[in-house]
């Protein structure tokens, strides 16, 4: 009866083992599954802020004086919008047969 006794008392004490490690990888799981979480909504958040950002960046405003100031262009009119012209348009397209 003994032995008996030894065996139950060992597979409990070996099953109250198991569940506590169980149970603390359970937490250890949770932990990071929560600091996933928080992570995808930190990255969320800032996909949200750049495309803010971005569209702000791409207003026809802030190109035009970025064009301005940065590269020196200006608006095409019709002064100083040079036409090209061919006079001989077979030389110029080559050859239309």
């Amino acid at each position: 009866m003994t032995r008996l006794n030894l065996v139950l008392l060992l597979a409990v004490l070996f099953s109250a083992l198991y569940l506590v490690h169980t149970q603390y990888e359970s937490r250890r799981l949770y932990v990071e599954l929560e600091k996933s979480a928080a992570l995808s909504r930190q990255l969320e958040s800032d996909k949200e802020r750049l495309q803010v950002e971005k569209r702000a960046q791409a207003t026809p405003l802030r190109v035009e004086q970025l064009s301005k100031d940065k590269l020196q262009m200006r608006s095409a009119t019709p002064a100083i919008t040079q036409y090209v012209t061919y006079k001989n348009p077979a030389a110029a397209g080559g050859s239309h047969e």
